[in-house]
């Protein structure tokens, strides 16, 4: 079985965050794959379902970002995963707006909810899809933008990087994280050249 881990916090008051981007992925595979409404388990919202072809337990951790590793920790042990079967959905301020950028192992990047993951599993070899939000204006803080709704301009381009990372997910489930890479890494590069 596949883990995919959406990171985000939990509660309506964040739901529309760019820290959300996460929940807004997993919540879109949900969809997808057509599977029963989510259970509250082991501190998580989880949900069994199919993607291609192969079973995925797909994952919200409740228990706030900086403590997600809790939620993870509990369902890997439960559902016995490895980490290179485990694919982490976050948003990343160090990737352009609307851009993805799909990596394997490595730091946190001063993420606090992929350090909590690291510091609880004890591993950082689980692939991950960084969804672009890009650097906040020189007068925000980090925290307060990345807790902070997407802008109207940037929701315009929501959508579209929702369904292309839930395609890079589905393609590392089915293919590996190589051939997700080399599809989805280079796409964007290949549009910013062809524009340029």
């Amino acid at each position: 079985m596949w883990l995919v881990v959406g990171l985000g916090n939990p509660g309506s008051r964040y739901a529309r965050n760019r820290h959300n981007a996460g929940f807004m992925v997993v919540d879109e595979l949900r969809r997808r794959a057509g599977s029963p409404a989510p259970r509250l388990k082991l501190g998580a919202e989880v949900s069994e379902a199919t993607l291609a072809g192969k079973p995925v337990l797909l994952c919200k951790p409740l228990e706030f970002m900086n403590c997600s590793g809790l939620a993870v920790q509990r369902a890997v042990a439960f559902w016995k995963i490895p980490p290179e079967q485990a694919v982490v959905v976050h948003d990343e301020l160090d990737v352009p707006l609307g851009r993805l950028k799909l990596s394997f192992g490595g730091g946190s990047g001063g993420h606090n909810g992929l350090q909590s993951i690291i510091q609880e599993w004890g591993s950082p070899d689980f692939s991950r899809v960084r969804l672009g939000i890009g650097r906040p204006p020189a007068q925000w803080d980090a925290a307060d933008y990345v807790l902070a709704d997407f802008a109207q301009e940037e929701s315009r381009l929501l959508p579209d990087l929702i369904a292309e990372a839930a395609d890079a997910t589905e393609t590392i489930v089915k293919s590996g994280l190589q051939v997700a890479m080399n599809i989805f890494n280079k796409r964007k590069k290949n549009e910013s050249e062809a524009g340029a």
